[in-house]
């Protein structure tokens, strides 16, 4: 089926689609989809159903009530997506928090399109799984080539950074702090990227779910480093809360503050996004892990060394 018009209601899916050379074929996008920059002129084919400058709590307590009650954390506007009349649509089955899923996708457009559009959903939950869906969009888009090159590029880099840490025997503890309030440390691919990246992820399991801590959790394992990537948030973002964790008790008292290592990182365009950039991610951890051995350029943009 050929392939001229695409919604993608998923930032890592949108940021599939521009690698794969199919940008112009893009005609709208989710609240959420903002890289590259030249995309986010397209319609919005979304919105979230709260307001985005709660606090890292209220949201929290904002998504379970919504879920509670059996709705959607997302509305998918059912006009703007007739109207682009799309051939695909982009979503993902992965988590009800994250983005639009393909149960309301399906629900907002079950006989509603004036012409059948291919649905494709996305549900990566480890590392490789994020490969699989590059060449999941690729064949759905009849650009499978380009998606095994693009998969070819983005391991050599990956290769790269193994090959270097090949004799390394230090393998430094790593919480990686996916939520401030409650406490949440990152599941899924984060603790393979760690691993990557010459670290050892602390509390959470490759392939599963971000768990729910508590702080003695973090405080029993006492990591040799601390990288804080709230889901969705921008370093700035993370900032203005921060304190959550710098005044939990015997928090100046932890190896990685002492020690001067710990950090914000960018979880809204790196770490939260199963998409190309989720190899930039791997590259800014082995920068915070083995800063004598790497230097890929994202300090200060990527990840920031929290000064106290």
């Amino acid at each position: 089926m050929p392939v001229d018009k695409i919604v993608s209601l998923l930032p890592a899916a949108t940021e599939i689609v521009c690698a794969l050379g199919l940008e112009d074929k893009l005609v709208g996008r989710s609240h959420e989809c903002d890289y590259p920059e030249s995309i986010k002129h397209l319609p919005i084919c979304s919105e979230a159903n709260f307001p985005d400058d709660l606090s890292s709590a209220a949201i929290d307590v904002r998504v379970k009530e919504i879920l509670a009650d059996a709705l959607s954390v997302y509305t998918v506007k059912r006009e703007v997506i007739k109207e682009l009349m799309p051939d695909v649509v982009i979503t993902q089955a992965q988590c009800e928090v994250c983005a639009v899923s393909l149960n309301d996708v399906e629900e907002a457009l079950d006989n509603y399109l004036n012409k059948q559009a291919h649905m494709v959903s996305l549900q990566p939950n480890t590392f490789q799984d994020i490969f699989t869906d590059i060449r999941t969009v690729a064949v759905a888009l009849n650009v499978e080539t380009a998606g095994n090159t693009l998969i070819e590029d983005l391991e050599e880099r990956v290769d790269i950074i193994r090959h270097k840490l090949k004799y390394v025997e230090s393998r430094p503890t790593v919480a990686c702090i996916e939520w401030l309030e409650p406490l949440m440390v990152s599941g899924n691919w984060i603790p393979e990227l760690v691993s990557i990246a010459g670290g050892s992820s602390i509390l959470a399991e490759a392939g599963k779910h971000s768990p729910f801590v508590k702080w003695e959790d973090i405080q029993h394992q006492d990591p040799e480093i601390i990288v804080v990537m709230p889901c969705g948030f921008s370093i700035e973002r993370t900032i203005r809360e921060i304190d959550l964790l710098l005044n939990l008790p015997g928090f100046a008292a932890m190896k990685a503050v002492k020690n001067n290592r710990f950090y914000i990182a960018d979880g809204n365009q790196y770490f939260n996004r199963p998409g190309p950039r989720i190899v930039d991610s791997v590259e800014i951890l082995a920068e915070i892990i083995h800063p004598k051995l790497f230097n890929f350029g994202y300090e200060g943009n990527g990840w920031i060394k929290f000064s106290f």
